[in-house]
């Protein structure tokens, strides 16, 4: 078993620079993105975001690519009232690298990178 499996997911997250707190991160990938009009312009600008960096997404006719259905539901969240900082408040490019962190894509983050050389990630 290589030492990487070892590490529990959240710990490999923030390894590969990822900065969304423990519960957030944990809810996020438990949910499903609820499907309506403001959700399906999410899924739209995290597909274009990916086309631009070559990264092939996995879609399907009945279900979206798990990076473009976690970004949604990351968008989708709302800044809590007492929370200074928030993934809410990321930029498209850089919620999109946090959902491939949580998935564990370096290849497709690795893309991400190269293709917007001026957003820190």
């Amino acid at each position: 078993m290589s030492v990487q499996s070892e590490k529990d997911p959240y710990t490999r997250y923030t390894e590969l620079g990822g900065i969304i707190n423990e519960k957030d991160y944990e809810s996020a990938l438990g949910r499903e993105p609820e499907i309506d009009h403001k959700t399906l312009q999410y899924m739209k600008a995290a597909e274009n975001i990916a086309k631009r960096a070559g990264i092939e997404l996995k879609n399907t006719e009945n279900n979206a690519d798990p990076k473009i259905k976690l970004y949604a539901v990351l968008r989708g969240d709302q800044k809590p009232s007492d929370v200074e900082y928030h993934h809410e408040q990321m930029s498209d490019q850089r919620l999109f690298a946090e959902a491939m962190r949580m998935l564990d894509d370096n290849d497709a983050l690795q893309k991400l990178i190269r293709a917007y050389p001026n957003i820190d990630f």
